[in-house]
């Protein structure tokens, strides 16, 4: 019987995400060469859940954000963090309007789908505890009103990894809010001459609109029936497990190394973003490379590393790497 369903389910997803390949063409047409970061966005948005984009300057960034908005038909905001930006500068601030003497709520940027947190690590801790409630909650306290946010709601934030004056640390529970981290390299040679190319054209190409805000709600729900086996989910609880207890898994030589491992919150989303990267290969259940392909990117922020690690130049990626490598797959 089982059989069976996989098999409806898997024509029913096959039908359902015809709509990717359309998606991933309209952004080909302005990103060139990060493939990555576009099924990454595409993960997030499938799965309700927030990214934070790490990359030097000029890899294309906010470009893939405001395109991938434009081709939902959805409301984007760009919000650059500042070390003076306050909460009243991203949520909103309550007004009096002396023409008919009462007080009205004056809407701040954060009331969009799309949230760009332009260097989201450079604003205080006042303002990060402001969008932690829009993230977590998805709605807005504002005075004594609360505001739920239209769905979709997705914060999208990038931090340089090199520039780090006049930069705080975001605080873990607002780091682990974020479903994925997503580290970006540089372009490869023959991408680099087409961004050239498109960016000193005459006309830069236009993104066109294919979708609503609709669509993406309802692929959500499709998303949640792709198919994932009792052995896939004790596969992501060994994995997530093997940050937390290594010597379990025969990896003592970490157990010092790591000073603490991934909270639950890394299985669900682990589990989460495999279903949405089963999804965007149109595949209608989930397989483990469909769990390894996601794992750097819903761990590597997940993962306390000790003073000792630091100093051995060991990284959260080896940390990952050595996991995957030791954990049994099903």
């Amino acid at each position: 019987m089982e059989t069976v369903d996989i098999r409806e389910i898997n024509e029913k997803i096959k039908e359902q995400s015809a709509f990717v390949d359309l998606l991933m063409t309209e952004l080909d047409k302005v990103i060139i060469g990060q493939k990555y970061m576009v099924e990454r966005l595409l993960i997030g948005l499938l799965s309700n859940g927030h990214i934070l984009l790490e990359g030097v300057p000029g890899l294309a960034k906010t470009l893939a954000i405001k395109s991938l908005a434009q081709t939902i038909d959805a409301k984007f905001s760009r919000i650059q963090f500042t070390p003076d930006l306050l909460p009243a500068d991203l949520i909103g601030t309550v007004i009096y309007n002396q023409r008919k003497e009462e007080f009205s709520v004056k809407r701040g940027p954060v009331f969009a789908n799309f949230i760009l947190a332009d260097e989201i690590n450079r604003a205080p801790a006042k303002v990060q505890s402001a969008l932690l409630e829009a993230m977590q909650e998805r709605q807005v306290t504002i005075g004594d009103q609360t505001f739920k946010l239209s769905e979709p709601f997705l914060v999208l934030a990038t931090q340089n990894p090199v520039e780090q004056e006049g930069t705080y640390p975001l605080p873990e529970a607002q780091v682990d809010r974020f479903m994925l981290k997503v580290v970006l390299d540089y372009p490869k040679k023959e991408e680099e001459q087409k961004i050239i190319r498109i960016n000193i054209a005459h006309d830069f190409p236009k993104i066109n609109c294919i979708l609503h805000p609709d669509d993406i709600i309802k692929a959500r729900e499709m998303v949640k029936d792709v198919y994932m086996d009792e052995k896939i989910e004790r596969y992501i609880v060994d994995i997530v497990y093997a940050s937390r207890k290594p010597a379990d898994y025969k990896l003592e030589k970490y157990s010092q190394l790591i000073s603490f491992g991934c909270s639950p919150r890394a299985s669900i989303n682990l589990a989460l973003a495999s279903k949405a990267y089963a999804f965007i290969k149109r595949r209608g259940y989930v397989i483990p490379e469909d769990v390894r392909a996601v794992a750097f990117d819903v761990m590597r922020h997940r993962i306390g590393l000790t003073y000792e690690a630091e100093a051995e130049n060991i990284t959260t990626e080896d940390i990952i790497r050595d996991i995957l490598n030791a954990v049994e797959v099903p």
